[in-house]
């Protein structure tokens, strides 16, 4: 299994069929695989099959999403494109950080979300992620194509993991190459999914208590779905967490009796 096979492409309602095509051939070219389709407007399109020139291969294998969660299943690490910085700030990274980034996790799963062509990602589904990353462009010419932010993305991932001589051991050999410290952890990451409960469960337990006001919430829970995606605590921190909070939800149940 590659290692870029652990990576999945996710485009949200993309409009434009031929994108998705396009998008397919790029991901091709650099040796991804898993692409996942969230409500696009026409799939499966002959206009798809078509750009895709050579990848029909991944248009057939593409999983086509009722919602981003079934798109995000099981994914531990979530990146967002996004071409401008949004009220809260969100840690975020280069085209190329994000590619070192994922070349030091070799064990975790990855999506990388890409939004519609005319707005792409919304506030919503940014904050689903543990990093965004955006692609500097010329202010008066505006930001990429989707498919070519597929594309761009796709060579960074390739060459941070791969490597463009992989296919000349001889060159390979004489590359010096750092090679990081492998980080041997107890648990397993929580996946995107374990975060979500944590932070749904937080919000119940946070109105329960008084603390939140759920007509007025402000951003407390957008502060501290930050905080969560940024620690990326393991499955057991998430499970001790919640523990936390059904113990609270038990006091302020039984006071209540």
């Amino acid at each position: 299994m590659s290692q870029l096979d652990r990576i999945r492409i996710v485009m949200v309602e993309t409009s434009h069929p031929g994108n998705i095509g396009a998008a397919a051939r790029a991901m091709r070219t650099m040796g991804l695989s898993d692409l996942r389709l969230v409500q696009p407007k026409d799939f499966p399109s002959a206009e798809a099959t078509a750009r895709a020139s050579g990848a029909a291969d991944i248009l057939e294998r593409a999983q086509v999403c009722s919602s981003l969660d079934e798109a995000l299943a099981d994914a531990e690490l979530v990146i967002g494109t996004s071409a401008r910085q949004r009220r809260i700030p969100w840690p975020s990274v280069t085209a190329r950080q994000l590619a070192e980034q994922v070349a030091t996790e070799t064990d975790r799963k990855v999506a990388i979300l890409f939004g519609r062509e005319d707005r792409g990602l919304t506030n919503d589904e940014l904050q689903r992620c543990n990093l965004h990353v955006s692609i500097p462009t010329d202010s008066e010419y505006g930001v990429l194509n989707v498919a070519s932010a597929v594309q761009l993305i796709s060579y960074e991932l390739r060459m941070a993991i791969i490597g463009d001589e992989i296919d000349r051991p001889d060159a390979r050999s004489r590359r010096h190459v750092m090679t990081l410290p492998e980080l041997v952890w107890d648990e397993p990451p929580a996946s995107n999914e374990d975060v979500e409960r944590l932070l749904e469960h937080l919000q119940r337990v946070s109105v329960q208590a008084g603390f939140l006001n759920p007509e007025n919430p402000a951003q407390v829970i957008t502060r501290m779905r930050r905080l969560f995606l940024r620690a990326r605590p393991d499955k057991m921190e998430v499970s001790i967490l919640r523990g936390v909070l059904s113990g609270v939800e038990k006091r302020m149940d039984n006071k209540a009796d």
